[in-house]
């Protein structure tokens, strides 16, 4: 199993009252799958989204991924475990404007120490997989939403993470665009990534196999999505 989460717990304190964000959670997701968890606004869905990317701890609990117990991990090692396996790609992009389209993807690459021809060569193959081989040299400005988005895209498989954490992919794209994107996931999930996408979009969930439905910092429902299991 690549995550297990068990009796997970987060509370957040405010002054002097500790407050539940997430309570009770258990969860496991395998290699390859494709799960979408949603929930409204404050449901902990994103502190959710913050324990898996290992951008944040759980108050009580445990997340192994991959056989590491990510709960017992330090600063510096989460950031070690965020750079080799969690790919992020966010709603509003996080692109450098000043760089290009090929720059941007090879920052990972940039923090993990490859040298320049390394990372040259794998910026290539990324951008040319989410199909923008012919935009590498082109900055944020100079691109669509959509391409803008592959560019995020690509910047989050360089380094071929062990899995793509998606928060909102779609939430700036027209409706076209955004379909476009999803189809991308659809088959770089057949290439065999694992997907987590975070959304409070239903017909953006309905694209995963699976979806995990957070109420209340609880999970409601846990269920196959049947649209897509064919």
């Amino acid at each position: 199993m690549l995550i297990e989460i068990k009796d997970l717990y987060k509370n957040y304190v405010m002054g002097e009252l500790e407050v539940p964000a997430l309570m009770d959670i258990n969860v496991q997701i395998a290699k390859n799958e494709y799960v979408a968890i949603m929930g409204p606004s404050g449901s902990g869905k994103s502190t959710l989204m913050n324990i898996l990317g290992c951008l944040d701890t759980p108050t009580a609990g445990q997340y192994m991924f991959n056989g590491v117990d990510v709960s017992q991990l330090d600063d510096d090692a989460l950031s070690a475990m965020r750079n080799r396996e969690i790919g992020f790609i966010f709603q509003n992009f996080n692109l450098l404007p000043k760089l290009t389209a090929l720059q941007n993807v090879e920052l990972p690459l940039v923090y993990a120490g490859a040298n320049k021809h390394e990372r040259h060569e794998k910026a290539i193959q990324a951008l040319q997989k989410v199909g923008l081989a012919d935009r590498m040299s082109h900055k944020p400005t100079e691109l669509s939403g959509g391409q803008r988005q592959r560019v995020a895209i690509a910047r989050a498989l360089v380094s071929k993470p062990g899995i793509l954490l998606a928060d909102e992919p779609t939430g700036a794209l027209d409706s076209k665009t955004g379909v476009e994107i999803m189809a991308l996931f659809d088959e770089l999930q057949r290439e065999g990534n694992t997907i987590i996408v975070i959304t409070h979009e239903q017909e953006i969930a309905d694209y995963a196999h699976r979806t995990i439905f957070i109420k209340d910092g609880r999970i409601h429902s846990d269920t196959p999505n049947k649209k897509r299991n064919f």
